[in-house]
């Protein structure tokens, strides 16, 4: 059953989120600008035969982890966005099960979060 709350956050405490959301954002940005150009390198050189083989098996592997990475990184840019979207619309710190204010520690330490504790844990249960 989902409550509503009469009341969120202040405008000030809003702005703090904000601005940490804000820093994240452009601190993963600059991660996935960091991860682009390191999957746009291509290091083997043509040594030996078996040699460029190994490389290139290493190097594909390296490739796939930094695809992973790329991806988990642009779902995270995409949820500090729509953090800052709920900040602009009002919505920012409700927990999207109970209708209830997330708790402020919680959100400090994960921003772009839209569930409570209790919420996250009745979710993995």
């Amino acid at each position: 059953m989902r409550k509503t709350i009469k009341n969120g956050y202040s405008s000030d405490e809003l702005s703090e989120f904000e601005d940490l959301i804000k820093n994240k954002l452009n601190a993963a940005r600059d991660e996935l600008i960091y991860m682009k150009g390191s999957l746009d390198k291509t290091g083997i050189d043509e040594v030996r035969p078996n040699v460029k083989l190994f490389e290139e098996s290493s190097e594909e592997s390296e490739k796939e982890n930094l695809c992973r990475l790329a991806t988990r990184q642009n779902e995270f840019i995409s949820k500090l966005e729509q953090a800052l979207i709920r900040i602009k619309n009002g919505t920012y710190g409700v927990c999207m099960v109970s209708g209830e204010l997330i708790n402020k520690a919680r959100l400090k330490a994960v921003p772009h979060t839209t569930l409570s504790i209790a919420a996250k844990r009745r979710r993995n249960f």
